[in-house]
């Protein structure tokens, strides 16, 4: 199976095509020039695996939670490559993508959500090395998140509030690990997995969680 994603929920612009085991990706760090970044990367990944994007199965997206002008671009590329080739389109979550990417058996994703809030939820990694949330997505102040029991920290918001979202997983917390953005590898992995979810190019859209959002 054949899977090109585009990650723009973090401080990153990703795009990955996985073909099989092989996974060709491409990464700029900046928070700014995504619409400019993404179709070059986009022709890069399908050139160096020679696929073109009509060969492929379906096209993924982070469909966030994360940076309000990063997901709409990243949702809207997506989207209209979906329309113009006739692909269906898969929404992954970029907490999702935060967790698989981490390798750990259960994690606390937390993304910096800004307005001093954060993004989080808790994923469990199973024996089919996919990850399962436990409970639900949500959006708080770093002081009332609510860890699982062995968990590991990651994600942009551990980065900016290590100490609150320490303080609050208390005992629950094993560690956490820094520098850690949501990639297109993890995206297409884990859509791979959610072809079941597959739907039409129109359903495309972001998940921001709260509706007040800020710029950036």
């Amino acid at each position: 199976m054949k899977i090109l994603a585009i990650e723009t929920a973090g401080n990153a612009c990703s795009v990955a095509l996985l073909n099989g085991d092989d996974c060709i990706e491409r990464i700029r760090h900046t928070e700014r020039g995504h619409s400019q970044l993404l179709l070059p990367m986009v022709k890069s990944v399908l050139t160096e695996a020679r696929v073109a994007l009509a060969e492929c199965d379906a096209i993924a997206y982070g469909k966030g939670p994360g940076s309000f002008t990063g997901l709409r671009i990243g949702v809207g590329v997506a989207q209209g490559l979906a329309y113009g080739a006739s692909l269906p389109v898969i929404g992954v979550s970029s907490l999702a993508a935060l967790a698989w990417q981490a390798g750990e058996p259960m994690v606390l994703a937390c993304i910096d959500a800004r307005m001093d809030q954060v993004y989080w939820g808790s994923y469990r990694r199973t024996e089919s090395n996919s990850v399962h949330l436990v409970g639900s997505e949500a959006v708080s102040d770093p002081d009332h998140v609510r860890a699982e029991s062995g968990c590991w920290g990651v994600g942009s918001g551990w980065d900016v509030y290590s100490q609150r979202l320490t303080n609050a997983a208390g005992d629950a917390l094993r560690g956490w690990l820094p520098d850690f953005i949501p990639l297109a590898g993890a995206t297409a992995r884990i859509a791979v997995r959610q072809t079941g979810e597959a739907a039409a190019a129109q359903s495309a859209s972001p998940e921001y969680i709260r509706n007040t959002v800020t710029r950036g």
